[in-house]
């Protein structure tokens, strides 16, 4: 008998973009969501011309909607951070775009450089910043679309450690 997994066999299906189905018009799937969110950063016509920077806030627009989910684009200068939160009912998609960003949980500090993406199921709660010296641009999927972002005291030392 063999033990090893279809996953240890084929490898992560989304890197073998030949073996996807074609994206369906609006997602219902975890992987789905993981595909349209690949789909949009490779596709630069679609949101590289909105980007803006604020020195003061991170800037954020709705880029697309659909049945149940939202699309958001996020610019982040220098500094600019999320604070500890969580996304309330919603799971998520978070695809870095241009720049590099920190995500900060309980279980420690992750580098997040340009083309990487996080999959998170309602009630993760992180940081996400910009430790870096250039500005970064992100892409975040929300499924049901967002209706409450619960900010969290910083009690993990994992979310304090710079």
């Amino acid at each position: 008998m063999n033990s090893d997994s279809d996953l240890q066999i084929a490898g992560d299906l989304l890197e073998v973009q030949h073996l996807l189905r074609p994206a369906r018009e609006h997602p219902s799937t975890v992987a789905e969501f993981v595909g349209l969110a690949r789909a949009i950063a490779a596709d630069r016509s679609q949101w590289a011309h909105l980007v803006q920077y604020d020195a003061t806030t991170r800037w954020y627009h709705r880029l697309r909607t659909g049945p149940g989910y939202e699309i958001w684009l996020l610019s982040w200068v220098p500094g600019q951070g999320s604070g500890l939160h969580d996304h309330g009912p919603s799971s998520g998609v978070l695809t870095v775009l241009e720049g590099e960003l920190t995500e900060r949980t309980d279980r420690g500090r992750r580098n997040l450089n340009a083309g990487a993406q996080r999959v998170f199921a309602p009630g993760y709660v992180h940081e996400v910043a910009n430790d870096s010296l250039e500005p970064a641009v992100s892409l975040h999927v929300y499924y049901p679309g967002l209706t409450d972002m619960p900010m969290h005291a910083t009690q993990c030392a994992a979310a304090v450690a710079l």
